[in-house]
């Protein structure tokens, strides 16, 4: 017990090498696989471990990379994308050592991230060239762009853009096809020095719905690559004919000029006919407009209240508010036999729908019977009254929502005016024509808001990440976190279904789908207990960007090891590049070392056998009867 009372302390050096850190990043992406690389990579792996010598020198860590780094585990050279610059950034921050080695074994074809040969690493990068850096004869497809959308009965512009690599004139075909059958072709001659072409195809919109088209460039005799000759791409057509009928009492300009600038969308058709004629059906049509309406409506009106049809009023100095004020429930005037000039004000607060102020102010002003506008229910006004110069908050053209019913009323004759304004504003039609065009469009449709949204791609390539995003709400349209969403995907190929769950990420449900093979899918997505779903379908193609490459990057991997101050090589004198690490004098071990002051005497065993012996001493005492 005296001795760990003392117990003096002594101060000793403890003296330690630390090796120089080698990292080793290895290209795990589907391309090294297209080069048909894998044993190489593999190969250069053992016989790295091989070299004791490097080994003694440096502490090496092994890492591989696609669109992430990670600690290496085992190569399957399976990576859909690679992003070199971000494995270039990880290390950075893994290696706090300024300008150690770093060895980059890839063919350099970067799909995804920033340019990577400008990469402001400081660490030095030896890289390794995976694959042939002359590149074969080749001819592909570079870029396709094409909107998803377009119209029945309409056109829709392809642009193709394709690249030749090669050292003569060649010849070739590029031809779209649709379900088997050839919808467009066009012969194309590249040669070393004209070496892009830019082929835009116009296809035609026959049938409604999703399309997919492949476009293909046939490949040249000797051509080894022939993976990135194709692309695959998709079209849905739309058939969103809307059918609008103009019903009136008077013979005016203002029809003529709604009829041209509704008809300037081609989807878009106006009958105009006088109410003393009209005997058709309303069902024919997604929009009535009232023109001027008086007591010959009567029978209109009814059949648009049993039908809750959508329909648009536009008043005038012919209208018979009396009736009018009787066949409708959401404004009332009290109007008298005296005409009243309103030039409209511009409301900047409007939100029903998405429209600029094309100078309404400048406008002429529309006529209209004088009296006190009543608003009976809630509306939004796109324009205000201005009477003889003074801003009121009477509105001059609002809209209205009663359940399903869409309603808009237009207090006033003159519109022809407006449009003939707006051309002398801004020389053309186009400013007015796309007001009337919103206007219209928000009108007319009949489209309920949805408690149940998926947001999905039409078309993947093969083995990508295939996400879908779902978003649904409550009765009374606020998000439910708690519902129960599923997703029944069946390959209409091969007829196997499976059930994939949906996952609460923040205000929305996602549902990702893995190592689908290529192939066309339909899904219904939906909610548990509810009688809500959604149903789809896309398709998975064969192509992979992976596969899109002739040769390896040495331009940018050169580049990179000269900024980085590093050298490159490629995989037949891979020693060599063993023995300049070995030889270079700038990577040495560190010796360091550090005072530790410690105990003479190990009071912690001291203490543990007086413990011992006192513990010893009283079972004695006890077993002799001496306690």
């Amino acid at each position: 017990m005296l001795v760990l009372l003392i117990n003096p302390q002594i101060e000793r050096v403890q003296i330690s090498n630390e090796k120089p850190t080698l990292s080793v990043l290895v290209d795990n992406s589907l391309s090294i696989k297209h080069f048909q690389k894998e044993t190489v990579v593999k190969s250069m792996l053992v016989e790295l471990q091989s070299q004791q010598t490097l080994l003694n020198k440096f502490d090496i860590e092994h890492y591989q990379f696609d669109t992430s780094l990670q600690k290496l585990d085992s190569l399957n050279f399976s990576g859909n994308n690679t992003n070199i610059f971000n494995a270039l950034e990880e290390i950075t921050t893994i290696v706090s050592e300024k300008k150690s080695p770093v060895i980059l074994i890839t063919d350099g074809n970067q799909t995804q991230g920033s340019l990577y040969s400008y990469n402001t690493t400081k660490n030095r990068v030896y890289p390794v060239i995976i694959g042939d850096t002359i590149a074969p004869e080749d001819l592909r497809i570079s870029q396709l762009n094409v909107n998803k959308y377009s119209y029945l009965k309409n056109k829709f512009p392809v642009e193709i853009s394709l690249l030749y690599e090669g050292n003569k004139a060649v010849s070739s075909q590029l031809i779209i096809e649709n379900k088997g059958k050839v919808v467009f072709r066009e012969k194309v001659v590249l040669n070393p020095t004209k070496n892009v072409a830019v082929i835009n195809a116009v296809l035609q919109s026959d049938k409604e719905g999703l399309h997919y088209y492949k476009a293909s460039i046939l490949p040249l005799e000797k051509e080894k690559n022939t993976e990135n000759n194709a692309k695959t791409f998709s079209v849905e057509v739309l058939n969103e004919q809307t059918k609008i009928l103009l019903l009136t009492s008077v013979v005016h300009p203002d029809l003529g000029a709604l009829k041209k600038s509704i008809e300037t969308n081609k989807q878009r058709s106006v009958t105009i006919q006088n109410i003393s004629d009209f005997n058709s059906d309303l069902s024919d049509y997604q929009l009535v407009i009232l023109y001027q309406p008086t007591v010959q409506f009567q029978s209109v009106f009814d059949r648009i209240k049993n039908s809750k049809q959508n329909y648009f009023v536009i008043s005038g100095a012919n209208t018979n508010w009396n009736f009018l004020n009787e066949m409708q429930p959401n404004y009332y005037k009290n109007s008298i036999q005296q005409t009243e000039d309103y030039t409209p004000t511009f409301n900047s607060g409007f939100l029903t729908f998405g429209q600029k102020n094309i100078s309404f102010e400048t406008f002429p002003p529309l006529t209209d019977a004088y009296g006190k506008i009543t608003l009976n229910t809630k509306y939004d006004a796109l324009l205000y009254q201005n009477i003889a110069g003074i801003s009121t908050q009477t509105p001059l053209l609002a809209t209205f929502e009663n359940d399903t019913q869409k309603s808009a009323v237009l207090f006033g004759e003159g519109l022809w005016k407006w449009r003939a304004a707006s051309f002398l504003h801004s020389n053309a039609f186009q400013d007015f024509d796309a007001f009337i065009s919103n206007l219209i469009q928000y009108v007319a449709s009949t489209k309920k808001r949805e408690r149940l949204s998926v947001d999905y791609e039409q078309l993947y390539t093969a083995n990508a990440s295939i996400v879908f995003s779902a978003f649904y709400v409550d009765k009374n349209y606020q998000f439910d976190e708690r519902a129960v969403i599923t997703l029944k995907l069946t390959n209409t190929d091969t007829s196997i279904s499976q059930n994939i769950p949906f996952s609460l990420k923040k205000n929305s449900f996602e549902g990702v789908l893995e190592d689908l093979p290529s192939g066309n899918y339909r899904f219904v997505v939906t909610v548990e207990n509810q009688s809500i779903q959604k149903t789809g379908q896309f398709k998975i193609t064969d192509y992979q960007i992976e596969e899109q490459f002739t040769k390896a990057n040495y331009k940018d991997l050169k580049l990179l090891a000269t900024k980085t101050d590093g050298n490159v090589y490629n995989e037949t004198n891979i020693s060599a590049l063993y023995q300049d690490l070995i030889n270079d004098t700038r990577y040495t071990s560190i010796q360091k070392s550090k005072r530790i002051n410690e105990y003479l005497i190990d009071w912690e065993l001291i203490l543990l056998l007086v413990l011992l012996l006192f513990s010893v001493e009283w079972f004695i005492r006890k077993y002799y009867g001496k306690i």
